[in-house]
């Protein structure tokens, strides 16, 4: 057995960043851009009122100051011409600031009797002016790798960049095998359970920015497995979970090495999910992960996610957090423990309790939990209020 760090780093190895591709801003959400996006202009690009009110020059900002109403400014209607002095002009949030107006005074500030205003004797030292350029001047640059959110788009939208340049996303083919296993809708025959395990790996590849191919469910014999690992000719990942073991019907590793998978590894020293493969075959990098369902989810946290980061270009690898321990854990032994645990956020370091059970095949337990509880190998026992360490899920 290998260790988690090892690998990882066995795993990052078999992923090369994939090609890039030019796409329309609205199908950029979640796509990691690979070339600097540049600002087109200034934003604002204009010098615009910051609220309703009045705009008027500098050296008629006094209390109680009397101005004549010279027109109206509003968002995407200017004002034509310069404020004079004695003048000032009606104006809306985001509208230009006329020439000449160096401030805009507030409309519960002034009093207004036909054309003509009077200001109030207490005024804000504020201009209420958002100067051309304060968010982000032409030029300005958003710089990669970086996976683009919601906000980013709207960053870029205002930068008036219309398309972008983006990893392309990595194909995943995810096969579930087994005979035991039937689809959600399916009525379970004797000693069969459902097929849950392609639904979450799925699911977290997809977050992570992954083209999703869900295969048919390969069953307990070696015609079955060539078949459907035919079907996922193409795909720069092919994830499969079940069958990694060594029993008499775990047939994945035997099957894929005679259609040529150079295996990276198999079993690492962590639990759960000790029986776990990697390796290259033809064109593509393949996962074995467990059958079991809680240690496939916990081998996808900490392997396939890593791994996909690594095939569109970002720095891959975990980043542990610090958390306080909520409750007295016993030795690990021999092997790393990613133990389910619940996290309680204080004003401090969050405090992480593990469930009571650990049991791999219970998702009820998996869907409560906050954090990857981890668990050195050799670690010995802890105590509550000790410093830990963990990863969110």
């Amino acid at each position: 057995m290998i260790s988690v760090e090892e690998a990882l780093a066995r795993v990052l190895a078999l992923a090369e960043p994939l090609d890039s591709e030019t796409v329309a801003l609205r199908a950029a959400l979640g796509r990691v851009l690979t070339r600097p996006a540049t600002a087109r202009l200034n934003q604002p690009p204009f010098s615009a009122s910051a609220m309703d009110g009045y705009a008027l020059r500098a050296e008629d900002h006094r209390p109680g100051a009397v101005l004549e109403v010279r027109g109206e400014a509003a968002a995407g209607r200017a004002h034509g011409g310069a404020i004079a002095p004695g003048q000032a002009v009606r104006i809306f949030t985001g509208a230009p600031v006329p020439e000449g107006a160096a401030v805009v005074v507030l409309q519960e500030n002034v009093t207004r009797d036909g054309d003509r205003i009077t200001l109030s004797d207490s005024l804000e030292s504020h201009d209420n002016i958002r100067p051309l350029g304060q968010d982000f001047r032409k030029g300005a640059t958003l710089f990669p790798p970086r996976r683009l959110g919601a906000r980013d788009l709207a960053l870029l939208a205002a930068m008036n960049v219309p398309e972008v340049e983006v990893r392309r996303r990595p194909v995943v083919a995810i096969i579930a095998t087994g005979d035991e296993l039937v689809m959600p809708g399916e009525e379970p025959g004797p000693g069969q359970i459902m097929c849950s395990n392609s639904f979450e790996l799925a699911a977290m590849a997809e977050e992570a920015g992954a083209q999703l191919r869900m295969l048919p469910i390969a069953r307990d014999n070696e015609d079955s497995l060539r078949m459907v690992f035919g079907l996922a000719e193409g795909a720069d990942l092919i994830v499969t979970s079940g069958g990694a073991s060594v029993g008499d019907h775990d047939l994945v590793a035997k099957v894929a090495g005679d259609l040529g998978l150079e295996r990276s590894f198999y079993k690492i020293a962590m639990r759960p999910g000790k029986p776990l493969m990697a390796g290259r075959m033809g064109g593509a990098a393949m996962l074995g992960l467990p059958g079991n369902p809680v240690s496939a989810v916990v081998c996808a946290h900490l392997f396939l996610l890593p791994l996909l980061g690594a095939f569109q270009g970002l720095p891959a690898g975990h980043a542990p957090r610090n958390a306080i321990l909520g409750a007295d854990c016993a030795p690990t032994g021999p092997r790393t423990h990613f133990m389910r645990a619940r996290l309680r956020q204080t004003e401090a370091l969050p405090v992480i309790t593990p469930f009571d059970s650990q049991d791999s095949a219970m998702l009820s337990l998996l869907s409560e939990a906050d954090a990857l509880l981890i668990r050195p190998l050799g670690d010995g026992a802890r105590k509550a209020g000790e410093l830990v360490s963990y990863l969110p899920i």
